[in-house]
């Protein structure tokens, strides 16, 4: 009978040693897991921002583009410098108006 309860007491603390082995390696797969999702989960926020930010930029491009089309252009560049930089051709009077005052006539009319 000795040997028939060491035997079930070797079986039962085997057992024992397998399930919580099993345990262990569930909770360390299962932890990878979780972290593996929280990393796409975040790549996928960075990549959906960095999608918007290629929009914006892609506007930016195409605004660019038509200031570089508008500058070759020798007629724009000319009314241009005459706008920003106050030149003016031969017998043109300039009369700058500063953006308060042009506010504040637009409110009272």
């Amino acid at each position: 009978m000795a040997t028939k309860s060491k035997a079930r007491r070797k079986r039962r603390v085997k057992s024992i040693f397998v399930f919580v082995f099993f345990m262990l390696l569930i909770s360390y797969l299962s932890y990878n897991l979780f972290v593996s999702i929280n990393k796409i989960i975040s790549i996928n926020k960075e990549k959906k921002e960095l999608e918007g930010r290629i929009v914006s930029l892609q506007e930016e491009e195409k605004k660019l583009q038509a200031d570089i089309q508008k500058l070759e252009d020798p007629t724009y560049i000319a009314r241009y410098a005459r706008e920003k930089y106050l030149y003016s051709k031969d017998g043109e009077l300039i009369i700058r108006f500063d953006d308060e005052e042009e506010k504040e006539n637009e409110s009272e009319e």
